[in-house]
């Protein structure tokens, strides 16, 4: 009877060890199984800039039949020129002027092909600004035409308009849409009676400096340089375990 006893005892405890190790099993196979399982979101955030450099350029020209006077007219317009850029406000150690560029004009034949005969020479130069005024600069691309009633053949170009601080916000409005993949991650993970582990992985996205209220987006990205207030949209990509 005592052995019979004894035997049933060890099988009871054998049995309770068959039990409490299955449970450890179980317990250990889902937690591993959900260590796997990873939720992916992203976050992103956005903040509006006002450029605070600009750079403007323009070019004038003067043609004439003879290299001389070509040239003589081209240095009378870039004098106009810089007076009436000094007249906008603009200080001489802003004002670039390139080298002279000139086009050797040719007579057309009868069949409007150009033969070895100089008709002509046709004298360019390009000139730029820069300031950290962005409106004087705008204003200055919309007037600088006003030369054409000095008798200067003149073209403006659209400024472009640059933010200087752009490495420093990148750095930040980062970690920003970091935090805010993260907040999202957990919003996602409450409403299902879970808990958000550790980062498996993080990918930054394209940034997007657009102009203000402007949703174009690209795959590349975009740099937005025609319009002095912007938005700078930075995304993040950020996969977390789940506890």
């Amino acid at each position: 009877m005592e052995t019979i006893r004894n035997n049933s005892t060890a099988a009871l405890i054998l049995a309770a060890g068959f039990v409490i190790g299955a449970l450890i099993i179980t317990a250990t196979w889902r937690y591993v199984s959900r260590s796997n399982v990873t939720i992916t979101v992203t976050g992103s955030v956005s903040r509006d800039i006002r450029s605070d450099f600009a750079v403007w350029k323009g070019s004038f020209s003067n043609e004439s039949s003879t290299l001389e006077e070509a040239y003589a007219g081209l240095k009378s317009d870039n004098q106009k020129v810089i007076t009436y850029l000094e007249s906008k406000g603009f200080s001489k150690d802003k004002i670039a002027v390139s080298a002279i560029n000139i086009i050797t004009n040719y007579v057309n034949n009868n069949q409007g092909y150009p033969t070895n005969e100089v008709s002509g020479y046709r004298l360019t130069q390009d000139v730029s600004v820069e300031s950290a005024d962005v409106d004087k600069i705008d204003k200055l691309s919309r007037e600088a035409t006003e030369l054409i009633n000095d008798g200067v053949e003149f073209n403006s170009m659209p400024p472009e308009f640059l933010y200087t601080k752009l490495g420093d916000l990148k750095v930040e409005l980062i970690g920003l849409a970091a935090k805010d993949a993260k907040e999202r991650a957990e919003q996602i993970a409450n409403s299902t009676d879970n808990s958000i582990g550790e980062v498996r992985s993080s990918k930054m996205g394209v940034i997007q400096i657009n102009a203000k209220n402007s949703t174009e987006i690209s795959d590349y990205g975009m740099n937005n340089t025609s319009s002095i207030d912007k938005t700078i949209t930075v995304v993040v990509n950020m996969s977390f375990s789940i506890k």
